[in-house]
């Protein structure tokens, strides 16, 4: 992130304004828990995340989605039940903001729940009745859905998390990306700004793809 800054013309800083906050939390964590001999792959994804920022809470949602879905099938088993929990927190806020009925679920959300049924019902049982606001959600559920999602998958027992990581990465621009063109065709200007990057090739965006509740339990909520 500190070559993003640099790039887009700002102070030296892990924390670039050019960047959305929590696409840079994540490529600072898919950075550090990237093994030496890959860390150098992760450049070439630098001018991907300039310009990928905006204010709507859509984005943090997304990416949340996106890493928690991606993540889940190869955590361990304490990882799944907080990424499970991620992944209905943030269809329901995704649900609240595009006004889908309550329980809605998307596609890939019922798939990837399908795989781990024992945490999905967990989850289910734990978010019944709980509430999150935005602020909660962007501070502190989205940062740590993402932060566990590259932990886990770093952690996992899975032949190259290097390559999960980097898909990880690459499929969370994706979504950074798709939601800017959503806001283009709609003419809202919400979102991303105009001035982010295509897509990298060879992203993960088709890959399955959560954020935590704000409760002080040890889940994916107080950290």
């Amino acid at each position: 992130m500190e070559l993003a800054s640099y790039l887009a013309g700002e102070r030296w800083s892990d924390h670039p304004a050019c960047t959305h906050p929590l696409l840079a939390a994540l490529a600072r964590d898919v950075n550090d828990y990237n093994s030496d001999a890959a860390r150098g792959r992760l450049a070439g994804l630098i001018p991907s995340v300039i310009g990928l920022t905006g204010d709507d809470l859509r984005i943090d949602a997304r990416i949340a989605l996106f890493c928690a879905r991606l993540a889940l099938p190869v955590v361990a088993a304490g990882r799944q039940q907080v990424l499970a929990v991620s992944v209905l927190v943030c269809e329901r806020l995704l649900g609240g903001l595009d006004g889908r009925p309550a329980g809605w679920l998307s596609g890939p959300s019922q798939a990837t729940l399908a795989d781990v049924p024992h945490a999905a019902q967990w989850a289910h049982e734990f978010t019944r009745g709980i509430a999150i606001t935005p602020k909660a959600f962007r501070h502190r559920a989205a940062p740590f859905t993402v932060h566990t999602a590259a932990e886990g998958i770093a952690l996992s027992c899975i032949p190259q998390p290097d390559e999960m990581l980097r898909d990880l990465l690459i499929g969370a621009i994706g979504e950074c990306v798709a939601h800017a063109a959503r806001d283009a065709r709609a003419g809202t200007g919400r979102g991303v700004t105009p001035a982010a990057a295509g897509r990298p090739t060879g992203t993960a965006a088709g890959r399955p793809t959560g954020t935590a509740a704000d409760r002080p339990t040890g889940t994916a909520v107080a950290r």
